[in-house]
């Protein structure tokens, strides 16, 4: 173990996708410098993911992923990094293909796609069964390599103090104290809670228990999230468009419970402690098993596509179901989260 763990000096962990997706492989780093302490671990990610990871201790480099590089141009770019080790949570043969190309001598992915024979460490899982979480599932990845997974994955987000700061400033300058955030948008990674709903939920929690709310969202949630504080007799707060990755972790972190449906956004919120209010389609591969919130603290709600009257326990077709799931319920789920938090 030692002669394996001094013969790795350069690791690469590709993660090209989501926001969600990226958090949930961040307890992989840690486990990955555990085992070769000497190796500088480089992450491959989208321009927008950069914040999740830049500031991480186990990383010593952040690779961006262009989409309009050619195959040959990337490999020829990773080649030249000397790379003993590529681990590929999110399978995608062009990304496959050029960790090959590149020479990368351990290869690690699954087993079960055309192209898995790019490949020379596998693992035999089908994710879309949603039989353990996203996180179980990354770990699981480092056993072909030799790493135990441990009981308490664990995540770490840092947050310059400037950042913070940043945000401080701006929750006083705009007199909020305590309040709830509402992040009504998934970027169509699931079912959605409507907004007619979570506008509701929002009037509720201002008149009713004198909580400010807040609402957050992407870039392009804009004009919905716009539509939402429309559709509010009460008048939110909105911060949609309006913060990085790592300034939405600062309010996050200043907030007293965070309320969303499944985006990657929640992850975040979850990750630095926030208490947590999620919901889920009836859809095996978007279930709270798979995608649910990594904490203790949270109330999940969940459609059932046997009571839909669309599906009629056939595929989920429509948002229809997620009407099933009532504000008073999340009230409810928030109303418990704020207390255990007392």
């Amino acid at each position: 173990m030692q002669k394996d763990s001094v013969s790795v000096n350069k690791i690469l962990l590709v993660r090209t996708d989501r926001i969600g997706d990226v958090v949930l492989s961040l307890p992989m780093l840690p486990l990955l410098k555990k085992k070769y302490p000497n190796a500088a671990i480089s992450v491959l990610v989208r321009p927008y993911t950069k914040e999740l990871v830049e500031h991480h201790s186990c990383v010593s480099e952040v690779i961006l992923w262009d989409e309009q590089q050619s195959i040959s141009s990337f490999a020829s770019l990773l080649k030249k990094k000397h790379f003993d080790i590529a681990i590929l949570p999110y399978p995608r043969f062009n990304l496959a293909l050029i960790a090959y190309i590149a020479g990368i001598p351990l290869r690690v992915g699954t087993g079960y796609r055309w192209y898995s024979f790019l490949f020379n460490k596998r693992i035999y899982e089908h994710r879309k069964d949603a039989k353990r979480h996203e996180v179980d599932y990354n770990l699981n990845l480092l056993t072909t390599i030799g790493i135990e997974t441990e009981s308490d994955p664990h995540f770490e987000f840092s947050i310059p103090d400037g950042v913070k700061k940043r945000i401080d400033d701006i929750l006083i300058s705009d007199g909020i104290s305590r309040f709830v955030v509402l992040h009504a948008g998934s970027g169509g990674s699931a079912r959605d809670w409507s907004i007619e709903r979570f506008a509701q939920l929002g009037d509720k929690l201002q008149e009713e228990h004198r909580v400010r709310v807040v609402l957050t969202g992407g870039e392009n949630d804009v004009a919905l999230v716009t539509d939402l504080a429309a559709k509010m007799k009460t008048t939110p707060v909105n911060y949609a468009g309006r913060f990085s990755l790592q300034e939405l972790g600062a309010l996050f972190l200043n907030a007293a419970a965070f309320v969303s449906n499944s985006t990657g956004p929640l992850h975040i919120a979850s990750m630095v402690g926030t208490p947590v209010v999620a919901f889920y389609p009836p859809i095996i591969q978007c279930s709270p098993k798979r995608w649910g919130p990594y904490t203790e603290k949270k109330r999940v709600f969940a459609a059932d596509k046997t009571r839909c009257e669309l599906c009629k326990g056939g595929p989920c077709r429509s948002n229809v179901c997620m009407n099933q799931i009532t504000v008073d319920q999340v009230i409810s789920g928030i109303k418990e989260l704020l207390d255990e938090k007392k």
